[in-house]
């Protein structure tokens, strides 16, 4: 498909720390060096200068701190409802949002539908591996705080096929978060799960391959594809990956400027420690993938930069292009239980 023939990404323009100025100027910046379509979905009056886009007019904004599903319920004109419905009309191919992240997930559930099939949706996050070419895909992260053996394995599923489609993984490994190794470790959900996924009918739809259980060592490691863990578990292993990360780079870069001999060695180092810094950085990550939804809907963490938005709108026309709604929805059985 070609970027004439697809239609635009919607951008919700209000949700963010740094909305609407940065997430203007990511759009802005999708379309003039990506050649990419977008559209705005937000207070037109607030919004500024916008370049030329498009902007599709919503009059309310649901705060970061907002309660996710009232919010929604009740204010149908918010720009991430809009988003969402644009998605479900036909007139925009993803969704990209920096704000209130249960809002994000509630507008798109509601207004997208689930696929048939599709327990529950699951947040899918790259988690990078220091050293390794791809991302570790970390799944659920943080939209189901409570979960069932059958949705952990579906969540295995549409996680091998996320990762096929996105980084080209013929056959991705499937780990099963726990405290060990072994089988017999673990929460009875996880004991569970671990019988279900090692008896492989899963993987026969799929493609993918249950290596047993791993550890939280081995998620920014590259012997495992796909980690599956209930949403509760995934989102406190993402925020403290991300808060460790930061305050390990913080430290280093604070201890290049505490002497004349460390101020040297920063310059030395600096050049051969920025790849590593770029790889880490979330805004280069492009934002999680919630999937199982009849549409793609990208969720950037509430800091976002311009780059990370024009990261995000990436991501969304990759996904689309490579159809992830398409083999999602021929993986998950329309008749599986609820």
């Amino acid at each position: 498909m070609t970027n004439q023939d697809r239609l635009p990404v919607a951008i919700d323009a209000m949700g963010g720390d740094k909305a609407p100025a940065e997430i203007v100027a990511g759009a802005v910046r999708a379309r003039d060096e990506l050649d990419l379509a977008v559209v705005l979905v937000g207070r037109p009056e607030e919004l500024g200068d916008a370049h030329g886009l498009e902007v599709i007019p919503a009059s309310e904004v649901i705060a970061m701190d907002a309660d996710p599903g009232k919010s929604v319920r009740t204010m149908k004109d918010s720009s991430l409802v809009r988003a969402a419905e644009a998605v479900r009309d036909g007139k925009a191919c993803a969704m990209v949002s920096a704000g209130n992240t249960g809002a994000t997930m509630a507008s798109a559930l509601l207004r997208m539908k689930r696929l048939p099939g599709v327990f529950r949706p699951a947040i899918a996050t790259p988690i990078p591996c220091p050293g390794a070419e791809l991302p570790t895909v970390l799944l659920d992260a943080g939209a189901n705080a409570e979960c069932t053996p059958e949705w952990l394995v579906q969540f295995a599923q549409m996680g091998t096929v996320f990762a096929r489609q996105r980084y080209g993984i013929a056959s991705p490994r499937v780990g099963l978060l726990s405290i060990g190794e072994e089988p017999t470790k673990g929460t009875p959900l996880v004991k569970e799960t671990h019988a279900l996924l090692a008896a492989g009918e899963w993987a026969a739809v799929c493609g993918g391959t249950f290596i047993g259980n791993v550890e939280g060592r081995d998620i920014m490691s590259p012997d495992v594809d796909v980690v599956v863990t209930d949403g509760f578990t995934g989102n406190v292993v993402l925020k403290t990956l991300e808060g460790g990360m930061r305050s390990l780079v913080n430290a280093i870069l604070g201890a290049f400027g505490t002497s004349p001999e460390t101020q040297a060695a920063g310059e030395v180092l600096f050049p051969a420690l920025l790849p590593l810094y770029g790889q880490l950085d979330p805004d280069n990550t492009g934002g999680a993938m919630l999937l199982g939804l009849n549409g793609p809907c990208i969720i950037s963490h509430g800091s976002s930069s311009a780059t990370a938005i024009v990261n995000a709108v990436k991501v969304a026309v990759e996904m689309v292009d490579a159809d992830l709604v398409g083999a999602v929805a021929a993986t998950i059985r329309p008749d599986a239980p609820a």
